[in-house]
């Protein structure tokens, strides 16, 4: 490492993708230049995120798991530790610590990691690290009309009638990089909110998928995993778990039309945000800065199987009452999955839901909020021409979020604190995964998962998940990591050992019993 420059970083999350989404994991929707970071670059197929937006966001800004951040759940305040819903003090965040280190740092995208989202500004981007900052405070936005748009630390309002948040995060990450003209090695986080809902694009791009989801759910998921297999990315012993009980045959589905629009405004979202990350990338090569850059991409959790209704509305204008109840035009917008109204234009504000979640993340079970594959396993692409040979390799070394942050401040040489700003720094959780580069094995023997109940610990092929409010399921990821059969019974002693590891790990991260949080939520409604 030593021998090369300290490398520009570039970190890419998207929102709410499944698994097999992209071309190069498998799926049909076309992304030819992240397909072409992955060609010249690694491929990772067990790493993991943390089922949901915020809290992976916290977990990948900070190296830590995000309870001991205190993003326990969302940007709700508890009123306890490690559900405040906000970034404590004794954490830094990538940004933070990189600029000891004179990295120049920049953001372009979806922040969603305070609940104070007018004030107070604590925890803005400029506030932990960001020189520059354009994007939103909160997580879900209208893509014509975001809500809490901000540039560093003022709110603005979009410019122009063709603005589309997508190709905003866009411009302002190519204006950083082109902007920044100098020997001083930069890190970037652009966190596009594609492909969370809702449904948005551009109906050019809509029109690249007309037809191209007719063929069905059922279908499309077992053509998904034959590619996968094929690509090396799964086994080919792993059944495909079964179509979601609550999904009909596509024979037997009604507004068959309705959703394959679903499906076509999804890949669009996707087909978008990659059109976006090949600018990203002409940038770097225009400005003689892309054989030293690191490029990172990811999902912040797996498919999102919310179906929307009518109380959308609620929740969105509750949030931001001057928000977006008529278009830029002044037509209404109806809100809601409504098979009698096509998904993609600004008057909709609609989710692929159920169906087509189920598909995005083939061959896993559940989804985003669920700690099975199918909630945490997330596509990891890593692309530096100058400090990694392998190209087009894969990658099968378990690996989570945390991680993250020790393999950039590994590569940039910086030191983790143990102080900053007067505050002692919780110690990081993160294992460089620089080793990896070139096949050889991750210093991270156990991953640990916890989101609204939902439960989890891996220790080299053995798997211990529950789906609150249930019991433990055992599994062995490497004879079967779509975790259909439950082997818990066959080993009551792995059983223990793993479960033992996930109540210490608990109690040291401050994680709460979900039993708890309700009871304690239900209190304070009757209090008030």
């Amino acid at each position: 490492m030593n021998k090369i420059k300290r490398p520009n970083i570039i970190l890419i999350l998207n929102d709410d993708m499944g698994y097999s989404d992209l071309g190069c994991y498998g799926g049909e929707v076309q992304t030819p230049n992240l397909d072409s970071l992955a060609e010249n670059g690694l491929r990772y197929t067990q790493f993991y995120n943390t089922a949901r937006c915020c809290p992976s966001r916290a977990s990948l800004l900070t190296g830590l798991h995000p309870h001991q951040a205190d993003v326990g759940h969302m940007m709700r305040n508890d009123g306890i530790d490690g559900y405040v819903g906000d970034l404590n003090a004794n954490t830094v965040t990538i940004a933070e610590v990189l600029k000891t280190g004179d990295y120049a740092t920049y953001m372009s995208g979806k922040w969603h990691v305070t609940g104070f989202v007018d004030g107070p500004k604590h925890n803005w981007p400029c506030q932990r690290g960001f020189d520059d900052y354009y994007g939103i405070i909160v997580g879900a936005a209208n893509y014509f009309q975001p809500r809490t748009l901000t540039r560093n630390n003022e709110r603005i309002e979009p410019e122009g009638d063709d603005y589309f948040f997508t190709d905003a995060i866009t411009d302002e990450a190519v204006r950083q990089i082109c902007e920044h003209a100098s020997d001083q090695p930069f890190f970037q986080y652009v966190a596009y909110t594609a492909p969370h809902w809702p449904l948005h694009a551009h109906p050019e791009d809509i029109a690249k998928y007309s037809g191209r989801y007719d063929a069905g759910w059922d279908n499309l998921r077992r053509e998904r995993r034959q590619r996968m297999i094929e690509m090396g990315i799964i086994d080919n012993h792993w059944p495909l778990t079964e179509r979601d009980p609550r999904v009909p045959p596509w024979e037997e589905a009604e507004n068959r039309n309705w959703q394959t629009r679903r499906m076509e405004v999804y890949a669009a979202q996707i087909d978008r945000m990659d059109q976006g990350i090949g600018r990203i990338l002409q940038a770097l090569k225009a400005t003689d800065q892309w054989d030293n850059t690191m490029i990172v991409f990811l999902s912040d959790n797996g498919g999102c199987a919310e179906e929307l209704d009518e109380w959308t509305r609620h929740w969105a204008l509750d949030i931001e009452p001057t928000g977006t109840a008529k278009t830029r035009d002044g037509r209404e917008v109806l809100y809601g999955n409504r098979p009698g109204v096509m998904p993609g234009g600004e008057e909709t504000y609609q989710s692929y839901g159920i169906p087509w979640a189920n598909v995005s993340n083939t061959p896993f079970r559940l989804y985003k909020h669920w700690v099975h594959e199918g909630g945490i396993g997330t596509p990891l692409i890593v692309h530096w021409p100058a400090g990694i040979r392998a190209k087009n390799e894969l990658r099968h070394q378990p690996a989570q979020l945390p991680d993250i942050m020790a393999t950039f401040l590994d590569i940039a040489d910086v030191e983790y604190p143990t102080t900053h700003n007067g505050h002692a720094i919780k110690p990081t959780e993160g294992f460089s995964m620089a080793p990896t580069f070139t096949n050889q094995p991750h210093n991270r023997v156990v991953l640990y998962w916890e989101h609204e109940g939902n439960k989890a610990v891996r220790k080299g092929k053995w798997k211990l998940v529950c789906k609150y409010p249930g019991n433990w399921e055992l599994y062995d990821m490497e004879a079967e990591r779509t975790e259909i059969h439950n082997i818990a019974g066959d080993y009551p002693e792995i059983v223990k050992e793993l479960s033992e590891l996930y109540e210490q790990w608990a109690a040291r991260c401050q994680v709460v019993p979900w039993d708890e949080i309700l009871e304690l939520r239900k209190r304070k409604r009757k209090n008030t």
